[in-house]
């Protein structure tokens, strides 16, 4: 393959961290690091305040970025599409499947040929990491079955610019969620950051080996006292409202969190399911305002992975 300029600008090691010249992918949040994260998240706040302002300054412009959806879903993925515009890059969406007949080497080495960087959302991590591995361009998840890294950057945002970058320090995050891509980031997110992570479910839901001792699981729902932060994600297509209704995040149990607690519930949203209709208007749902924050985040890791967060 020859080398194009794509090529040239991401030779060298991969790695996580900010500080040395690898190459910087975005597969899961345990991959990096804490200091990388933060300026991640310092990053995405900077960049929200020139979107408000109408005044993004186009730091990718000249960049090419391939929009892979390999799946369903559609809010990261308009985002990033939104979002990258908006800072200057091309965004071309490129009808692709990681299961199809090609490898992954030669799909790798066509996209090379015109693309700076690859943000995909498609069902296999293992997929999109062999992926990565073959490509010199960078690669974003935009999620997986297993994973969801920019939806927890995008709250975890959120978080920072109400609290402040201290207020991920000892953040309380309670999921009533199974185990599932929104609460595997957040289990990654507690691995490298100061956070703590309790899954409130039935035991048959429960997520098995979590790599992080910040990480509990519970079917005790009494753990949502002392949230900051409270999510939720859809009920498993193998329960039944008998199995599940008694952790339905509504207006009662909402009650519960402690003042300037927030409550996002993933979307989409099954009102009725997860969360009933009443608790989505409570004041502590913040789930439009939180979600906006997943532009400006992908936009922050944009910046990361094609160097342009580097300033002289």
């Amino acid at each position: 393959m020859p080398d194009t300029p794509a090529t040239q600008t991401h030779h060298g090691e991969r790695d996580g961290d900010a500080t040395t010249m690898g190459h910087r992918d975005l597969l899961s949040l345990d991959d990096l690091d804490a200091t990388t994260i933060t300026a991640l998240l310092e990053d995405a706040v900077a960049l929200a305040a020139a979107w408000n302002d109408r005044d993004v300054l186009p730091s990718l412009a000249g960049r090419r970025i391939a929009l892979v959806r390999d799946d369903g879903g559609w809010r990261n993925t308009t985002a990033l599409a939104l979002g990258a515009a908006e800072l200057g890059a091309t965004v071309v969406d490129v009808p692709v499947t990681l299961s199809g007949r090609e490898s992954l080497a030669d799909l790798a080495g066509y996209l090379d040929n015109w693309f700076d960087l690859i943000a995909i959302r498609s069902p296999s991590l293992s997929r999109l990491r062999e992926l990565a591995d073959d490509a010199e361009a960078p690669v974003i998840n935009l999620r997986t079955t297993s994973n969801h890294p920019c939806e927890t950057l995008g709250d975890l945002a959120h978080v920072v610019a109400r609290r402040g970058m201290a207020g991920l320090d000892g953040l309380r995050v309670v999921a009533i969620a199974p185990e599932g891509n929104i609460l595997g980031s957040w289990v990654e997110a507690s691995a490298v950051l100061p956070i703590t992570v309790t899954q409130v479910y039935p035991e048959r839901w429960h997520v098995e080996d979590a790599p992080s001792d910040r990480f509990a699981a519970t079917a005790d729902l009494d753990a949502i006292d002392d949230a900051d932060l409270l999510i939720t994600d859809c009920w498993p297509t193998d329960a039944t409202p008998a199995d599940l209704l008694a952790y339905q995040v509504d207006i009662d149990l909402l009650t519960r969190l402690a003042t300037g607690a927030h409550f996002i519930p993933c979307p989409p949203v099954t009102r009725g399911e997860e969360v009933s209709a009443d608790a989505m208007d409570h004041s502590s749902c913040q789930v439009p305002a939180a979600k906006a924050w997943l532009l400006h985040a992908q936009n922050a890791v944009l910046r990361w992975a094609l160097r342009t967060d580097e300033r002289s």
